[in-house]
């Protein structure tokens, strides 16, 4: 089967050309970045030793539906920087379409792997989300596992902030004053990305990471699935039973039979790629 021309999207990195091109598969009416958590890292520290500033979204299949369904939030997730594939399904329908998406890279991991990119390049974090004291426990887990992780500072925003010209004018002004390195957002989708949209005007040298669920859980607030569940797509059967009454109508009656569809059609167009022209002789 031929694999499909890579569409490309610039990603600021350093080098003698100052920008890296990068392909990306398609995934319902969302671009996905094809990276690992390592070369995620590795572009982040070379964009703040140049001063550059980026976004991060981690494109779950909730997101990736969520896109389907509402087009300006499709393109929300196209003005970030990067997106990765947050999602086993979403990582099996770029691989069945011909892409070769190398990991799934999700939200809780960034906030570990950054967070130790940032100790070692001598950067600072800010982290946004939760309940209060959740994430000054996260603040407390990765400083002492990360020795010299400066934290510029944590916020748990009230209910409804980001709805106010004063609300969410108070949090930049937080990030303004402390000018951190990476800011983990942890307020759910699409909030937390609009959110980011809006403090990157104010602090644009700064790199933004929407991490969901990723600061409760880095505070230990819950546990996440065992690596081998995470590898064979099932975390969300782990999330799913510590949180069913949230959680079942969004796994189960939306997201489920999305990504069944996702992955049906992302088998067919690569079938139909494969298929002769018709007249083509086949020897």
């Amino acid at each position: 089967m031929n694999a499909p021309t890579p569409a490309t999207s610039p990603v600021a990195e350093d080098g003698f050309l100052g920008t890296l091109t990068l392909p990306v598969a398609r995934v319902g009416a969302t671009d996905v970045h094809p990276v690992s958590e390592e070369r995620l890292s590795a572009i982040v520290e070379s964009a703040w030793d140049r001063g550059a500033g980026g976004w991060v979204v981690t494109a779950n299949v909730d997101i990736v539906r969520a896109a389907v369904k509402r087009p300006e939030l499709a393109a929300l997730i196209a003005e970030a920087d990067l997106v990765v594939a947050d999602g086993m399904p979403v990582v099996w329908a770029a691989r069945l379409a011909g892409h070769r998406v190398p990991e799934r890279v999700t939200g809780a991991s960034l906030v570990f792997s950054l967070s130790e990119a940032a100790a070692r390049a001598d950067r600072s974090v800010y982290l946004v989300g939760g309940e209060p004291g959740v994430p000054e426990a996260a603040a407390e887990v990765l400083t002492a596992r990360f020795p010299g992780l400066r934290v510029a500072g944590t916020d748990s925003p009230p209910f409804g902030f980001d709805r106010t010209e004063d609300g969410m004018a108070a949090l930049a002004a937080k990030l303004t004053e402390t000018k951190p390195d990476l800011v983990f957002a942890g307020l759910g989708f699409p909030k937390q990305e609009k959110v980011i949209r809006r403090l990157r005007a104010d602090l644009p040298s700064a790199w933004y990471v929407g991490c969901g669920a990723g600061i409760p859980m880095a505070a230990g607030e819950f546990r996440r699935a065992p690596d081998a569940m995470q590898r064979a797509g099932a975390e969300w059967l782990h999330r799913l039973a510590l949180e069913p009454k949230r959680l079942a109508k969004r796994y189960l009656v939306d997201d489920a039979p999305f990504a069944a569809r996702l992955l049906v059609g992302a088998a067919v167009r690569r079938l139909r790629r494969s298929e002769p022209a018709k007249g083509t002789e086949i020897r």
